[in-house]
């Protein structure tokens, strides 16, 4: 398997002395920038440039030929949107100033100490990204329309929420940074992170795990793997999801329930892309994009001091909050008619019609499992259609009693409320008052379902609307049943 180079654009180093840049090589490798291009002689550097973009330059200021002064002022003319640091043995106010007049992003002086030097090459190349990053996001909010609709195929939608989702994820997906993603449970996080890496041209793998039920040592021995005797039973060396997803994307589902221990092992992965592997001393370094999804609200666990500040704020550079079904009612005829194609396959049956009022008896309903609670009311009914016609009655029943299990159509036939209807004889009521009681006692309840829908209201009594309206007018004013 290949492993993307980083950054995608090689570091340019510019220096006259041959040790200089093997010692630079060393340092950026170090730092895990594997992907850098050195320059010797300066009277190569403008006619490299023509033919090769670069994410940052490296430039010396004393050189034979074309010094790094003169070099610094044709290449902010040419690409001004490329930072150059200067690395010289310069130590002089005025030479300083100069080369931050014209152009230079920063001034670092030989000898180099490490530690710094990979610390501002890092903070330089991070606010490059963040400048491409906002650039993509300010093109995004002026645009309509997607570059990429085929990465998002996985999602039937065509909610206004989510199209303004799909190019932010547009907008971010070539970013190393982490992306959160947050919403309720079955609204579609893992499909949006798919998309993403589809998006981000990530020549890796896509590897998800839920991590929601680790331990430390679980979580460490998943993610950064172990060597041989490790522990007890570690008979050979294991790698761990971040080598498996080395150039691509890993992503990290239900991260909110991550112990605090296991999160400082994840700040130091994001922060400095390196790790241990369990019972080893040798650090290695990752090159793998984090994409996280929680259902928790972090803002309030770190509140709690059960998240770690550092972490949040390290994973909330880029967030993405999927809306719940019911706040994208106009997507329920289409994953309705999309999981009845799917469902009716797997079960090799033709795809059956519905009442167009099965629509508007979805839309009334909350759907606290979202999308995939749609699909599992769908395939019940789909177990139990025998007629041309899908019957709304699984759908009813499942609405009224969401605390249970999905009936089975056997259970919803031999429901019968009144078969259990015992009176005293001594204490008989009227058989009119009774009458309107269970009246608006049935009323009542259909409204609930419907959420107030007088037209999904009248479907589930099995009366006209205008009746239904007329017993409505009838109880504000008379009170019966009350």
């Amino acid at each position: 398997m290949s492993v993307q180079r980083n950054p995608t654009y090689p570091i340019l180093v510019v220096d006259d002395e041959r040790a200089a840049l093997d010692g630079f090589e060393i340092a950026l490798a170090t730092a895990g920038y594997t992907n850098v291009t050195a320059i010797e002689d300066s009277r190569n550097v403008l006619s490299f440039l023509e033919g090769h973009k670069v994410e940052l330059i490296l430039l010396d200021l004393i050189m034979p030929h074309v010094s790094g002064g003169e070099l610094l002022v044709e290449i902010r003319q040419r690409i001004p949107e490329t930072p150059v640091i200067i690395v010289s043995a310069v130590n002089e106010i005025d030479s300083v100033v100069e080369c931050m007049r014209n152009g230079a992003t920063d001034y670092i002086l030989k000898p180099v100490e490490l530690e710094q030097f990979k610390s501002r090459v890092r903070t330089c190349l991070e606010f490059n990204e963040l400048e491409r990053e906002n650039a993509r996001l300010r093109a995004s909010l002026l645009q309509e329309s997607l570059q990429q609709p085929a990465a998002f195929d996985e999602i039937v939608t065509r909610s206004p929420k989510l199209c303004t989702i799909f190019r932010y994820c547009e907008a971010v997906a070539k970013s190393s940074k982490p992306i959160l993603i947050t919403g309720e449970t079955g609204t579609g996080k893992e499909l949006i992170a798919r998309a993403v890496h589809r998006l981000s041209n990530r020549k890796g793998a896509f590897v998800a795990v839920n991590i929601a039920a680790f331990d430390d040592a679980m979580f460490a021995d998943t993610l950064f793997g172990h060597v041989r005797g490790a522990f007890t039973g570690a008979e050979s060396a294991r790698p761990g999801l971040v080598e498996k997803a080395a150039g691509g994307t890993l992503f990290l589902d239900e991260i909110g329930d991550l112990p605090l221990v296991s999160q400082v092992k994840l700040l130091r992965l994001l922060q400095e892309q390196e790790y241990f592997p369990v019972g080893s001393d040798s650090m290695k370094k990752a090159d793998v994009r984090i994409l996280a999804s929680t259902l928790k609200d972090l803002n309030t666990l770190k509140a709690e001091h059960l998240f770690r500040e550092d972490l949040y704020y390290r994973l909330i550079t880029h967030t993405v909050r999927l809306p719940p079904l019911r706040e994208r009612l106009e997507d329920i005829k289409l994953l309705l008619d999309h999981f009845l194609a799917v469902e009716a396959r797997e079960l090799t049956m033709k795809i059956p019609t519905y009442h167009p009022e099965l629509v508007n008896l979805l839309r009334a309903y909350a759907f606290p499992g979202n999308i995939r609670e749609l699909r599992a009311m769908i395939a019940n009914a789909l177990t139990s259609h025998t007629s041309r016609m899908l019957s709304s009655e699984s759908f009813k029943a499942y609405i009224t009693n969401t605390n249970g299990p999905l009936p089975t159509p056997a259970a919803v036939v031999s429901i019968d409320p009144f078969a259990t209807l015992r009176f005293d004889p001594e204490a008989m009521p009227k058989l009119k008052e009774t009458t309107n009681r269970v009246a608006a006692i049935l009323i009542e309840q259909a409204m609930t379902i419907a959420g107030g829908n007088q037209t999904v209201a009248s479907r589930i009594l099995g009366i006209s609307q205008q009746a239904l309206s007329l017993k409505l007018k009838k109880k504000s004013a008379c009170g019966y049943g009350e």
